[in-house]
């Protein structure tokens, strides 16, 4: 019984320490010879002793952590503007730094003029390096761009610890380049991390520099 327990123990271990090193390789992968992530190391170096201290953690892996970016723009007018979805998705593309996909629809709806199939959208995940150069971009450049900011309302929280937030214009990139595009376009991101709970992906995205609406 000792030993089957031991051999047991042993196996949770070394997948431990394989998935430990997945998450470390995602983390620290080269993108195109860009600078090492400024964030990234304001996670490992500020964050992550902030919230073990804050929450308690007994190790740094139940620190939560970002996961991954989704970017999506959403193109109604696609289905009777085949320009658009170029257009949309070479605005993503810009301020993303990575080819997006395009969604389709995945059933027919006859009072929208739907088929299945057609496409409806664009989007583009980011993990790693790309993942944390965006993130900076948009709190320390794109957010402060906006007219009138007042903060990011916290509601965009879905509960499981990821946080989802609507941009109305394309534009507040300083990537993309106002005299080139169509039109103004809305975009949605959503940060998905690894908390259990909204309080501490809350607290993850503050240190991380978020400007939440503060709390009255």
């Amino acid at each position: 019984m000792t030993s089957a327990s031991n051999q047991g123990g042993g196996s949770r271990q070394r997948r431990g320490r394989s998935g430990g090193a997945a998450e470390a390789g995602a983390e620290t992968e080269a993108t195109n010879g860009k600078p090492h992530p400024r964030l990234l190391d304001t996670y490992r170096n500020e964050i992550v002793p902030t919230m073990m201290t804050e929450f308690g953690f007994p190790n740094v892996m139940r620190v939560p952590r970002v996961q991954k970016i989704v970017l999506n723009i959403g193109l109604g007018e696609a289905l009777t503007n085949g320009r658009a979805m170029e257009a949309a998705t070479n605005d993503l593309a810009i301020v993303s730094g990575q080819k997006p996909v395009i969604t389709r629809a995945r059933k027919s709806i006859a009072n929208f003029k739907l088929r299945q199939g057609n496409p409806i959208g664009t989007s583009v995940t980011l993990r790693g390096h790309r993942m944390y150069h965006f993130l900076d971009r948009l709190v320390n450049t794109a957010l402060p761009r906006i007219r009138d900011f007042r903060g990011i309302p916290r509601r965009g929280f879905d509960g499981r610890g990821n946080f989802s937030i609507g941009l109305r214009e394309q534009i507040i990139f300083p990537e993309i380049d106002y005299n080139q595009i169509d039109r103004i376009r809305g975009l949605q991101v959503t940060i998905a991390t690894t908390a259990e709970n909204d309080a501490e992906a809350t607290r993850l995205l503050e240190l991380f520099g978020m400007p939440f609406v503060r709390e009255s």
